[in-house]
C-alpha cells in the first residue's frame, strides 16, 4: 500500500510552536502585565486539583476535552514561519485548494446547511407522521434511524429481536414497511439519509424501489447511505459478516451508484460513532479519514476509476463540547482529504478533491441529569459545526439520554439550528475564525497528528488489517478510559453530573411498548401469505449464486456478480430484510471479534 506522507512533510511539533521566538512586545507584556497578574491571582486548573492537571513546574495545566495542551496565549510565533507569506499552502480562499476555508466560495451566503433531523421510532406508520411533522416545521431533509433488529439484519418476528423492535429506531422488515415510511413524501424533492450499515444495500434497494414506484427518477433522487462497515468493527459493533465480504458489499454499492444514482452518496464515512466510543478529536479525524482511504483502495482494486466514485463519497463527524478543537478538526479534514486525493490517489476531477460532511451533535455528551442543560450543549456544538463549515447538520434533542425524543424536544432541536441560521449572523461570512492564532495552531496540529496515524496504519497494511490486529479498538479504549478517569476524579467537569448537582423530576419521555413487535409480526405473517413465495425463493437463490462469484469490473458496465441487482429483485418480490441477510449469511458467514489485550 502506498505511503500517505508527501515529499513536503508538515512542520513538526517544535516547528508549529514558538517558531519565531517571543517578540519584544510579548516579552514586555510578560514582564509588565502577566507576572504581576499571576503574583496576585495564580492560575488554577478547571476542575479538581489532583496534580495530574499541573505541569512539572507546578503551574496549572489546561487541556482540550481530548487532552491536548492549551497554552495561555497564541501569537504568530505559534504558527509556521511562512504561514502569513504562503497563504495558499495553508489556507487558500473559500472554494479553492486546499479547502481549509471551505469547499464553497460563498459559504452559507448562497445556501444554508441542510437541517436534517435524525428520526425513527416504533412503527413505519408512526415514523412517517414524525417525518411529515419535521418537514412541515422547516426541516430540509430526513435522516432515518432504524431499530436494532433491522440494523442487525433480523426481522421483527425473529427470536433475537425480542425486546428491541421499534425501541431505538423504526422497524423495517420489508418493502411494504418502506412504502409506508415514505408515504406522501416526494423522494425527488426530499434528501434522505439512512443510518444503516451491514444491511445497507438491502435497505437502500428498498428505498430505490419505493422511489421507482413513486415515479421518481433515480438520476434525480439525492441523499446518503451510511454504509460504513469499518467503523462498526472499530466502534459500534453492529456487524454481520466478516470484514472482506462486508467490504465487497460496500464496493458493490459504489459501482452500482456510479452507474445508476449519480446524485446519491453511496457512503457516509462516519467518525461520529468512533467519537461516541471514546475517541479523541484527533483519533476521530484520523481513523475516519483513513477509513475513507481504505474504501478508495478497495474500489481501485475492483477496477473502478477514482473520479467516477470519489465525488460522491461523503463523511459524517461528531461535534463535541470543546468549541475550538471541533472547529479545527472540521477545517483540517478538508485540507487532509484534498492532499490525499491529489497526492496519494491522483484524482483529476476537482469534485473528487472536496471533503463534504454531515455533522451531528454529540449524543455521548448529553446527560440524564438536568436534561434541559443539554439544550445549551447542543447549541454550542451546533455553532462549532457551522463555524467549521458543515454541509448538513443534525441537532440532538435534549431528552435523548433518557429515551427517543418527544415531539417537543425534536422541535426545540430543529429551532436551535434555525436560530443559528437566521438570528445569529454566523452564516453571513465564510470561515470567520480564519487567522485566529489559536484556531490555526489547532488546525495544523490536527493535520500533522492525522498523518502520523496514517503512517502507522499504512505500515500495518491498511485499516482492515489494523482492525484485525485490534489497533484502533485499543486506541479508543485507552482514550475512553483516560477521559472517564478524569471525570471521576473531577478533573473534567460535567455540569449537573460531577458538579453543580441538584435533585429534579425527570421530564416526560417517549415510551415504546411491545405492541410494535406484535403489529410487525402480524404484518409479516400476512405478507408471507400474500406474496409469491416461489418467486422469493428463486430471487434469494440467485442472490446466493451472485455472492459466491468474484466481481470483475468493466469500465461503464456493471459487474455480473454485483449483488445490487439481485437484492433489488429480492426486494421487489417482497423478500424480507431477515431473509435477504440470511441468504448472504449462508455465503459469507458471520463475524465474531477476537479478544484484544
Amino acid at each position: 500500500m502506498a505511503r500517505t506522507t508527501t515529499e513536503e512533510p508538515l512542520p513538526s511539533a517544535s516547528e508549529t510552536t514558538r517558531t519565531s521566538g517571543v517578540s519584544p512586545a510579548e516579552q514586555q507584556w510578560v514582564e509588565k502585565i502577566l507576572r504581576p497578574a499571576l503574583a496576585k491571582a495564580p492560575e488554577r486548573p478547571i476542575g479538581a486539583d489532583s496534580g495530574v492537571n499541573r505541569n512539572p513546574d507546578g503551574t496549572a495545566r489546561f487541556t482540550t476535552i481530548s487532552g491536548a495542551p492549551v497554552e495561555r496565549l497564541y501569537t504568530p510565533a505559534d504558527l509556521p514561519a511562512d504561514f502569513a507569506a504562503d497563504n495558499q499552502k495553508y489556507l487558500g480562499h473559500p472554494g479553492q485548494p486546499p479547502y481549509t476555508r471551505g469547499i464553497h466560495a460563498t459559504g452559507y451566503r448562497g445556501k444554508l446547511w441542510t437541517m436534517r433531523q435524525f428520526s425513527g421510532f416504533a412503527s413505519p406508520e408512526e415514523t412517517n407522521q414524525r417525518y411529515k411533522y419535521l418537514l412541515a416545521n422547516g426541516g430540509g431533509g430526513l435522516s432515518v434511524a432504524f431499530d436494532l433488529p433491522t440494523l442487525m439484519g433480523y426481522d421483527s418476528d425473529h427470536a433475537n429481536s425480542e425486546g428491541e423492535v421499534g425501541k431505538c429506531g423504526v422497524a423495517i422488515d420489508s418493502l411494504e414497511d418502506m412504502e409506508i415510511l415514505f408515504s406522501g413524501i416526494d423522494l425527488e424533492k426530499t434528501t434522505v439519509s439512512m443510518t444503516i450499515n451491514s444491511p445497507a444495500s438491502v435497505l437502500w434497494a428498498m428505498y430505490l424501489v419505493v422511489a421507482e414506484r413513486q415515479g421518481a427518477d433515480w438520476n434525480k433522487i439525492s441523499g446518503t447511505l451510511q454504509n460504513d462497515i469499518l467503523k462498526e468493527y472499530i466502534a459500534q459493533k453492529e456487524y454481520i459478516y466478516p470484514p472482506a465480504p462486508s467490504m465487497r458489499l460496500v464496493i458493490d454499492t459504489f459501482e452500482f451508484g456510479s452507474l445508476h444514482t449519480p446524485r446519491f452518496n453511496p457512503i457516509s464515512i462516519s467518525g461520529y460513532h468512533i467519537r461516541e466510543a471514546g475517541a479523541t478529536a484527533l483519533q476521530e479525524l484520523a481513523f475516519t479519514i483513513y477509513d475513507g482511504v481504505e474504501y478508495v483502495e478497495w474500489a481501485l482494486r475492483r477496477g473502478l476509476n477514482v473520479d467516477e466514485f470519489a465525488p460522491r463519497l461523503s463523511f459524517f463527524f461528531n461535534s463535541h463540547n470543546d468549541f475550538f478543537e471541533e472547529i479545527a478538526k472540521f477545517r483540517a479534514s478538508r485540507k487532509i482529504w484534498y492532499r490525499l486525493m491529489t497526492e496519494r490517489f491522483h484524482a483529476k476531477n476537482p469534485r473528487s478533491h472536496l471533503m463534504r460532511f454531515h455533522t451531528q451533535t454529540a449524543g455521548v455528551s448529553l446527560t440524564a441529569q438536568q436534561p434541559k442543560n443539554n439544550i445549551a450543549r447542543v447549541a454550542l456544538q451546533a455553532l462549532a459545526a457551522v463555524l467549521g463549515g458543515t454541509q448538513s447538520l443534525h441537532t440532538d434533542s435534549y431528552d435523548e439520554a433518557l429515551a427517543l425524543p418527544t415531539e417537543e424536544a425534536a422541535r426545540i432541536a430543529l429551532r436551535t439550528q434555525q436560530i443559528l441560521a437566521y438570528e445569529s449572523g454566523v452564516a453571513q461570512t465564510v470561515d470567520p475564525l480564519a487567522g485566529s492564532y489559536f484556531v490555526e495552531h489547532l488546525t495544523l496540529n490536527m493535520e500533522r497528528g492525522a498523518f502520523d496515524y496514517f503512517d502507522k496504519l499504512d505500515k500495518m497494511g491498511g485499516m482492515v488489517r489494523a482492525i484485525e490486529q485490534g489497533f484502533p479498538q485499543k486506541e479508543l479504549a485507552e482514550s475512553s478510559y483516560q477521559y472517564q478517569r478524569a471525570v471521576e476524579a473531577g478533573e473534567k467537569i460535567i455540569v449537573g453530573v460531577n458538579d453543580f448537582v441538584v435533585e429534579e423530576e425527570l421530564p416526560e419521555i417517549l415510551y415504546i411498548d411491545e405492541s410494535v413487535r406484535e403489529a410487525q409480526t402480524e404484518k409479516l405473517k400476512h405478507l408471507r401469505e400474500r406474496r409469491s413465495n416461489e418467486q422469493v425463493t428463486r430471487a434469494l437463490e440467485a442472490l446466493r449464486q451472485a455472492a459466491r462469484k468474484e466481481p470483475q469490473a468493466q469500465p461503464g458496465v456493471l459487474s455480473s456478480a454485483n449483488t445490487m441487482p439481485y437484492i433489488l429483485d429480492c426486494v421487489r418480490a417482497y423478500a424480507t430484510v431477515g431473509e435477504i441477510c440470511e441468504a448472504l449469511r449462508d455465503v459469507f458467514g458471520t463475524y465474531e471479534e477476537a479478544s484484544w489485550t
